[in-house]
């Protein structure tokens, strides 16, 4: 029978949830941010592109669609199901974070739900996500454009694959099977 949590564990957890919920709430202000300075004061979209470095782009992309243009909304039904999947996904990851008892995985959690709250507010108030930020090495271009959004939940969901990779804490090694 698995041991029941002590007013400690339980504090930790408060704790944690909090800290998760913060590491969302300033994702989601530097990603809504950033892109009013890119659409206001840059005036990006009427601009197109702007060059910073050699390898570094602001350019104005309007993504209708979701990770790498999947799923590709084609009218206002599309964009209102993408709307509702991306809350879906952010509410399991609201209750993951809720959950979670490893504080590294709430701080990854917190990355993901906090941009994944900027792109739904994007594509609620725009019909599309802002995307401006292009990486690139002369003409290859190794990512989509992105924005900071985008690049929190790509870091959250590295974090929590790496920890689940690195860290193998409550299994027990009499369960590992050997070839």
């Amino acid at each position: 029978m698995a041991d029941l949590p002590t007013r400690e564990t339980w504090a930790h957890r408060r704790t944690w949830r909090l800290l998760g919920l913060i590491v969302a709430a300033v994702v989601l202000v530097a990603d809504q941010l950033a892109k009013w300075f890119v659409a206001g004061p840059l005036r990006l979209r009427e601009r197109g592109t702007i060059e910073l470095l050699s390898f570094f782009d602001l350019r104005w992309v309007e993504n209708y669609g979701v990770s790498m243009g999947f799923l590709t909304a084609n009218g206002p039904l599309g964009r209102w199901l993408l709307v509702g999947l991306t809350a879906a996904i952010a509410t399991g990851v609201v209750i993951w974070l809720w959950r979670e008892r490893q504080r590294a995985d709430v701080v990854a959690l917190g990355m993901v739900l906090g941009g994944a709250v900027g792109n739904i507010l994007d594509r609620m108030r725009f019909g599309h996500v802002v995307d401006y930020a292009d990486l690139h090495f002369g003409t290859w271009h190794p990512f989509l454009v992105f924005n900071v959004a985008d690049a929190a939940i790509t870091v959250g969901v590295l974090l929590l694959v790496l920890r689940a990779l690195i860290t193998r804490e409550g299994r027990d090694p009499a369960e590992d099977v050997h070839a």
